[in-house]
């Protein structure tokens, strides 16, 4: 399951990066600089966070779970995975 969470938070970033300001966001309140995003993109803690990042707003987590098609559950499930904060 943890592989389908890692899938679905690369292809939840990549929805994150088409719109210039909510990456700006996401770096913003992750506290990573592009570099250390890129970097870091194998790891849990670093994919939690983006799924963290459209749950805790709303909008961009219903937008982001229509584009990719996914209930916004889902993105919101996913991350308190990756977090390891349910089984």
């Amino acid at each position: 399951m943890l592989e389908d969470d890692a899938a679905l938070a690369l292809h939840a970033l990549g929805w994150i990066l088409n719109d210039e300001p909510r990456a700006e966001r996401l770096l913003a309140l992750t506290g990573l600089a592009p570099d250390d995003l890129r970097a870091s993109l194998g790891e849990r803690a670093t994919l939690a966070a983006i799924l963290s990042f459209l749950a805790a707003h709303e909008n961009d987590l219903v937008a982001c779970a229509d584009a990719l098609q996914v209930p916004p559950a889902s993105l919101a499930a996913a991350a308190h995975r990756l977090e390891g904060t349910l089984a």
